[in-house]
């Protein structure tokens, strides 16, 4: 199984548009694999969009695609309101929960690291060392590597309340979950952090 995650940035002032654009097509699309979320930004990189696909091989995913498409309805006609669009397909890590069936929270934190290349066993073993125990203070959504597109990433989800519990559970976790946050930086090249929220059609609302 693997996710794609499809960020798009969109000209100011018309996340409104696109969310209603990709509503309208996303009756069409559900007839044939699950969407895992739609999301937009609310701190970090602005007027950003996010949805998240599971498939279980790559030949499914160009099988839905091609019946979406037959539709008329899919993709959704929202090329006017996109600056950029960006792509990519993530593994995920031994250690990531089962995908949720519905909504954890009201805040979704999006952090992608990237790394040196070649340390990204490495990074995944350090990491599913305290996974377990940073998970029982706050949900995790997946975590997994990029395989397809920007490479050697790591991407890893986790879902709050509010801002406030966010910050209140982060500091606990630092605290009290031995080897929390994980000693990779010094493999580390960049870091990228979204606080984003469900979409009107999201499907956890």
């Amino acid at each position: 199984m693997f996710l794609e995650m499809r960020t798009y940035v969109l000209k100011p002032g018309m996340t409104n548009n696109f969310v209603e654009r990709f509503a309208e097509g996303l009756t069409a699309r559900l007839q044939f694999s699950k969407l895992l979320g739609l999301w937009q930004s609310e701190v970090g990189g602005l007027n950003r969009m996010v949805h998240v696909w599971p498939y279980e091989s790559f030949e499914e995913r160009e099988r839905i695609g091609a019946e979406a498409r037959k539709t008329g309805k899919w993709p959704p006609k929202t090329q006017e309101f996109i600056v950029t669009q960006e792509n990519k397909i993530i593994q995920p890590a031994s250690f990531s929960p089962p995908l949720p069936e519905g909504k954890l929270g009201n805040l979704y934190e999006f952090r992608t690291y990237t790394y040196q290349p070649g340390t990204m066993p490495t990074v995944l073993e350090r990491f599913g060392k305290v996974i377990p125990a940073r998970t029982k203070i706050s949900p995790l959504v997946f975590a997994g590597q990029t395989i397809i597109g920007p490479l050697n990433q790591y991407v890893h989800v986790w879902v709050y309340k509010d801002a406030g519990e966010r910050e209140r559970l982060r500091a606990e976790a630092t605290k009290t979950v031995e080897g929390w946050p994980p000693p990779t930086r010094e493999f580390l090249i960049t870091q990228e952090n979204m606080l984003m929220v469900p979409s009107a059609c999201a499907p956890f609302k």
